[in-house]
């Protein structure tokens, strides 16, 4: 019988290889299977050995390439055959990464499993755009939401966005309408500023700049795609002009 082996749930960071932690690197440098979400660079998979087996477990909005619970029975199923199985998901694995759900079926399948966090998608992009989430001056609070979900109309977001205030929206560009609308309905002013940040950390990347009530036309003109995060608040704002579109192009 085969020793166990071990699921390691692992942060592939905003998309820039160069920023992986450590020892996300070295894991990858050594596996031998790679679970990986859709939405991790190319540039990041290419870091593992070419022995190593490459499996996409990729999400998208319209389909999923296999349901979580199968995703959960895969990890399972391949570290009991005593593989060390490296869970690729881009971000932090327990920021809108499911990594929470896996876990619990790790513990509850009596699978050793480790965490090895990774920059956030929405630490990483305000890095990359220059957008301080937090500011003396502007906000002291900082909060994250997911705005492809069920139920989006009846979530509670009272509170979240506003004077004092930053929300960073995951997932939120096939529903910006619904987002903008809702935020609005809720008392946010129309012309609080915001960015679009789209392939964050990645030589494509852009920051698209407008307000509020502006979103949904913003999103459409200027044909966002994911990965794109929405931050909504003063800090987004330019100090030295009055708030247009800002279309910026960041290459590594």
């Amino acid at each position: 019988m085969a020793t166990q082996g071990k699921i390691w749930l692992v942060g592939a960071g905003p998309g820039d290889p160069e920023l992986l932690t450590l020892r996300a690197a070295r894991l990858l440098a050594r596996a031998e299977l790679v679970v990986h979400d859709g939405l991790v660079d190319p540039a990041i998979l290419a870091l593992a050995p070419a022995r190593a087996r490459l499996i996409s477990v990729a999400k998208s909005r319209a389909r999923h390439t296999m349901p979580q619970a199968e995703i959960n029975a895969l990890l399972i199923r391949e570290a009991r055959a005593g593989r060390e199985v490296v869970r690729l998901k881009g971000g932090d694995p327990f920021i809108f990464g499911r990594g929470g759900e896996e876990a619990e079926a790790a513990r509850a399948a009596g699978v050793p499993l480790e965490v090895v966090p990774g920059i956030s998608a929405a630490g990483g992009a305000a890095a990359a755009a220059q957008i301080a989430l937090t500011h003396r001056d502007a906000a002291s609070v900082v909060s994250f939401v997911a705005g492809q979900c069920r139920g989006l109309d009846e979530q509670d977001w009272a509170g979240l966005a506003g004077k004092g205030r930053t929300l960073v929206i995951y997932m939120g560009v096939a529903t910006a309408p619904q987002i903008a609308e809702k935020l609005m309905a809720d008392g946010l002013a129309p012309d609080m500023p915001l960015a679009v940040i789209e392939n964050a950390c990645r030589p494509q990347m852009r920051v698209l700049r407008g307000l509020l009530a502006a979103l949904p036309d913003l999103v459409a003109r200027e044909a966002v795609v994911s990965p794109a995060l929405i931050v909504i608040g003063e800090v987004t704002a330019r100090e030295d002009t009055e708030l247009a579109l800002e279309v910026t192009s960041c290459a590594s």
